[in-house]
């Protein structure tokens, strides 16, 4: 596991596609650059463009940084010639070029570490797809409470015009009620007024 891990972490992301680097993989080949590089050339018709390719000097720029301990520098103040990469198709043919025990038992492993990152790369993608479309259904539901509290709102506001109709018309009676009872009622019956 920790061999994936270190094969992963020496897969990068190039024109769009992932590739090794020359002189990573001489490393995991255990063999010098200059070496896996001649074998390449020798056999170049194995590697059309889309198995291998030179990185330009923007792109060996932008990848120096992060990768500045990993540079071997040469006699003459540098690297003279730019790093091939190589896509994963790439690598497979290095181990018809490569023939070594170690570069066959390497090779297996490069290839169940590209065969690894692809699949986490779709996992990845799969769970980006799930996120998405739980963020649009939160969203709606977000919405649709919205809707809700502005009904509760004007029904809440409704109810505070009828209670407060409901107050005055007892305010009202309480008034009237007072006002009844000042006039207290005979008790018994009312005998008719006679005429004179």
């Amino acid at each position: 596991m920790e061999e994936l891990t270190t094969i992963q972490s020496k897969i990068y992301e190039i024109r769009g596609q992932r590739v090794m680097l020359d002189f990573d993989l001489a490393a995991l080949y255990q063999v010098e650059t200059r070496v896996l590089k001649q074998a390449v050339r020798r056999n170049i018709e194995r590697f059309p463009s889309d198995f291998m390719f030179e990185l330009t000097a923007d792109e060996f720029n932008s990848l120096k940084d992060s990768l500045r301990s990993q540079f071997v520098i040469s006699n003459k103040g540098g690297i003279r010639y730019m790093p091939f990469a190589f896509t994963e198709q790439g690598v497979a043919m290095l181990s018809s070029v490569l023939k070594s025990a170690a570069a066959i038992q390497t090779n297996i492993a490069i290839m169940r570490a590209f065969v690894a990152m692809r699949n986490y790369i779709m996992t990845t993608s799969t769970i980006t797809a799930e996120l998405s479309e739980i963020r649009a259904k939160l969203a709606l539901l977000e919405r649709a409470d919205e809707d809700n509290a502005e009904a509760v709102n004007d029904l809440s506001e409704d109810m505070r015009k009828e209670l407060d109709n409901i107050y005055e018309a007892i305010a009202a009676l309480s008034v009237k009620v007072p006002e009844a009872r000042k006039k207290p009622r005979p008790i018994g019956f009312k005998l008719p007024k006679e005429e004179k």
